[in-house]
């Protein structure tokens, strides 16, 4: 039975926003393995539409960065969506019973799928799928934006805390 996990890069003071976290060698590398090591990925569509950013090679990117969009694309994507009417390869489009949806993938797979979005995971959590929280702190403080909890925070249990590269700490929390 494969895991979900939520995570995403946060300010110090709980703002997640793509733009303001460009990760330095090290914790880059770690995302990539990271991206290697998973089953695949649920989308929500914002988070799905910043991410197709990989699906094309730029001719600019060093070598980590086309490490990363290998790894990426190759992984299989199910992108939440009432609003898209397809979505780029390797992906599958979910409209309809996303909880029945979530519960198969969980069922038949082995692993962990990554839940990228807030909302996304927040409509996860209510449903009691998100089976582990991991928050990548970053010594930003940004004072607005998109929290990474999109609601009321669950009860948690820290379950793990390590440091990657210099400056970024992931703090692992299980449902309490």
């Amino acid at each position: 039975m494969a895991k979900l996990v939520f995570a995403l890069n946060q300010s110090l003071d709980g703002y997640v926003d793509h733009m303001e976290f460009a990760p330095d060698p090290a914790p880059f590398r770690h995302f990539i393995d990271d991206v290697r090591g998973l089953t695949g990925s649920v989308y929500g569509r914002r988070m799905y539409e910043v991410m197709r950013y990989w699906d094309e090679d730029n001719s600019e990117w060093d070598a980590a960065q086309h490490d990363y969009a290998a790894a990426w694309r190759s992984k299989p994507k199910w992108v939440v969506s009432r609003s898209l009417k397809s979505v780029g390869p390797n992906a599958t489009l979910i409209v309809d019973d996303i909880e029945a949806a979530i519960r198969g993938l969980k069922a038949q797979l082995d692993g962990e799928i990554e839940v990228s979005g807030p909302e996304l995971a927040r409509s996860l959590t209510d449903l009691g799928l998100v089976d582990e929280y991991r928050l990548y702190v970053h010594p930003v403080v940004l004072g607005r934006g998109k929290p990474f909890f999109a609601g009321p925070r669950p009860p948690l249990r820290l379950v793990a805390s390590d440091r990657i590269g210099e400056d970024v700490i992931r703090l692992t929390y299980v449902p309490a």
